[in-house]
């Protein structure tokens, strides 16, 4: 079963994508940037949801540049899952590697879409 892990300092948004996506997917949780780094190196998942704003020293871009340029967790598709919906935002996430950006509130139809475009 492929693996995802979902990066939110809401843990509302993370229960309803478990509950949403834990039939088709291995899913993980974490609440910050800087436990999602350790957690895809640990646990390898195939695809993580990451929020951009979170509590702690890094934001979800950051976390994203920070994996993206990684010899070894730079094949991970990461998509962006934010309230930030400005242009100005999703050129900075794709310029941070982000494969691809959904904005908050997002349709549980979209999001599936673009989880099963990348990994099935």
């Amino acid at each position: 079963m492929k693996k995802i892990l979902v990066v939110d300092d809401s843990k509302k948004i993370r229960d309803l994508i478990s509950v949403m996506l834990e039939d088709s997917y291995e899913i993980t949780n974490v609440d910050s940037a800087e436990k999602a780094i350790e957690a895809v190196k640990k646990d390898e998942p195939d695809l993580v949801l990451m929020d951009i704003m979170m509590p702690g020293k890094l934001n979800g871009v950051e976390a994203t540049k920070i994996l993206k340029n990684s010899p070894t967790t730079k094949s991970i598709t990461i998509i962006l899952l934010t309230a930030k919906g400005q242009k100005i935002d999703i050129e900075e996430g794709r310029k941070a590697g982000a494969d691809a950006y959904i904005v908050k509130p997002f349709s549980l139809a979209v999001l599936r879409e673009r989880i099963h475009e990348f990994i099935g």
